[in-house]
């Protein structure tokens, strides 16, 4: 069965040495010194560990089960869940005001790794609750806020997002399902939602649905869609859940993975519902948890990767394969382990590279957030708004790449499911596909956020990189060889794209967006060429400090020399699709597919 250990260690690196989380002037970042760091981190690590883990592969084999209309989860989930409820898991950066403990996001963000790591399906019941609590939050009112927020905080109640619909994913403007006025202020919600993730379970006492939906005789198409809080159980004056509400289950999907996940088609018929937030101003209220949820997807795409590249790594230490060609290692075997084979490290060292990069990338990212949220930094605000698209594309993306890469190392035994490998594989597949499938993903960036408040945010990310490269100017020559030189490269590549896109996208708009799905790689080729750089930073002024630990820094440069050597100059071969333009795309006719 495979294993799971938390990367205690590297998180605590790039929160503290990295990020320099205490030295923030983020209100709470100040409490968050390496000593309580560590402590909350390793106690999310025994859960994570000693009872996520070992419960992914019961819920990968049993899978949830739909009885007389309600959905019942693996054995050991609620539990598990109960577990994770009482050690104040789920309030962990939720509000004090409502039950919260009131950390920051990116210390949510690191606990979040472990948990989805350790078993992705099974986390999923309480991030899209976090979704749903966030965009009550938001954008309710205090009524509202205090009815619902107290038992979503512990996941007493859980929460969902529903706007998929048979006929429509992305295009949301063709949803059917209805919203209407009751007389009273409430609303009778009607329609059918798919792909309904943690849609129905046993292991709370209340669901908290939101669904988008149209009130008739508003605005056409995506402007007329408004946000409802459909509960599965109406709340008593109480607070208590009372009588159930008419909507239902009408079937589990069955699914590549996430099997230990309850996937279900929502059937709403004239559910008491309440407006959240404003008429017709749904898309704004449900993007609060997209964004978010878009995020979290992004970290599962490296969560899964890190699982993978654990285990592959334990595989290749311990399968014996051949003999190295350099001599032989292994005298008193008959073989020599599979990690003495040149191929085996270039496998590993591109899952570790990118895992490690990404991890850093997450946090910075989750760095802005509570920037924008506990300063009311409008540039972070901006820059986080730009590169989610990069954070949940690329990660995922890649995120997929490395779990298969971690399979190959087994050969064979990979793709036999008694060694757990393929697991990764297929639950790591869906976070390419929900919350906004890459490809529209890539449009989104290309299409709408390079050119938000006049380009503004681009060209700061552009500035950060810049200023980066003439602060580390008198660096060693092997710092500018191995990490300011292949940065500098990278984020000319990613200009000269930019430059393209406002060169050629306003009259071949075609133009731009055949290479939208390139950019985005490449833009997150150079975010994590300029992590691996800040981090090689760090690494040798702690070692320059005369740091204990001179393995690990020494270990973090060469993964990061690695990196910009063998997978950045990918920006190159970015560049060259983006500039071919939409010709050799677009030349074929529909038929002639």
């Amino acid at each position: 069965m495979p294993t799971y250990t938390a990367p205690v260690k590297d998180q605590v690196f790039i929160l503290q040495d990295l990020l320099k989380i205490p030295a923030q002037d983020v209100p709470g970042y100040e409490d968050l010194d390496r000593e309580t760091s560590e402590a909350i981190l390793d106690e999310a690590a025994k859960l994570a560990q000693n009872v996520l883990a070992p419960l992914n592969v019961v819920g990968d084999q049993q899978g949830c089960t739909l009885e007389n209309g309600v959905v019942r989860t693996p054995d050991g989930f609620l539990d598990a869940f109960n577990q994770m409820r009482e050690g104040g898991w789920t309030a962990l950066d939720c509000d004090p005001d409502y039950g919260g403990q009131g950390l920051p996001y990116v210390f949510a963000t690191a606990v979040g790794e472990q948990f989805s790591a350790a078993n992705m399906a099974f986390n999923m019941y309480a991030g899209l609750t976090h979704g749903a609590y966030s965009a009550i939050h938001a954008h309710g009112s205090d009524a509202q806020k205090s009815t619902y927020l107290p038992k979503m905080v512990t996941c007493e109640w859980t929460g969902t997002m529903n706007l998929t619909e048979p006929h429509c994913g992305t295009d949301l403007g063709l949803m059917r399902t209805k919203a209407v006025p009751s007389g009273d202020g409430s609303y009778k919600v009607t329609g059918q939602k798919i792909f309904i993730s943690a849609g129905d379970h046993d292991m709370s006492d209340n669901v908290i649905h939101l669904v988008l939906a149209k009130i008739p005789g508003g605005p056409e198409g995506i402007k007329g869609v408004s946000l409802f809080i459909v509960p599965k159980f109406i709340v008593n004056e109480d607070g208590t859940p009372g009588e159930r509400n008419t909507l239902s289950v009408g079937k589990l999907e069955e699914k590549m993975g996430i099997h230990g996940n309850s996937t279900c088609v929502m059937n709403y018929d004239e559910a008491t519902g309440y407006l959240l937030g404003e008429e017709h101003k749904g898309m704004r209220a449900m993007f609060t948890m997209m964004n978010e949820a878009r995020l979290g997807v992004g970290l599962q795409g490296y969560a899964q990767a890190e699982v993978a590249y654990q285990n592959a790594l334990e595989y290749a230490k311990d399968r014996l394969q051949g003999r190295d060609v350099t001599g032989t290692k292994n005298p008193d075997g008959p073989a020599d382990p599979l990690i003495v084979h040149p191929d085996i490290r270039r496998n590993l060292m591109d899952q570790k590279s990118f895992v490690e990069g990404a991890r850093a990338f997450a946090y910075w990212g989750a760095n802005m957030i509570d920037r924008a949220h506990g300063l009311n930094d409008k540039d972070a605000d901006g820059l986080i708004s730009l590169i989610t698209p990069v954070i949940k594309g690329f990660l995922t993306d890649k995120g997929f790449e490395m779990a298969t890469a971690a399979q190959q190392v087994y050969g064979g035994h990979g793709y036999i499911e008694e060694w757990g490998m393929s697991q990764f594989a297929r639950d790591a597949r869906i976070a390419m596909i929900y919350e906004g499938a890459n490809g529209v993903q890539a449009l989104d960036l290309v299409g709408r956020k390079l050119a938000q408040d006049g380009g503004k945010h681009v060209m700061a990310f552009f500035a950060m990189v810049t200023d980066f490269i003439k602060e580390t100017k008198d660096r060693s020559d092997a710092f500018e060889r191995d990490f300011r030189g292949p940065l500098k490269a990278a984020s000319k590549d990613l200009q000269a794209a930019g430059m393209f896109f406002m060169q050629n996208g306003m009259k071949n708009p075609n133009a731009a967006l055949s290479g939208s799905y390139d950019f985005m790689h490449l833009f997150g080729h150079v975010c994590l060429g300029l992590m691996w750089a800040r981090m090689a930073v760090t690494a040798e002024d702690k070692l320059a400090e005369g740091a204990a630990d001179t393995a690990f820094y020494e270990t973090k440069i060469a993964t990061g020399r690695y990196y910009m050597a063998r997978q950045l100059p990918m920006t190159t071969t970015h560049l060259k699709r983006i500039e071919s333009g939409a010709d050799t795309v677009m030349a074929l006719d529909a038929a002639q597919f």
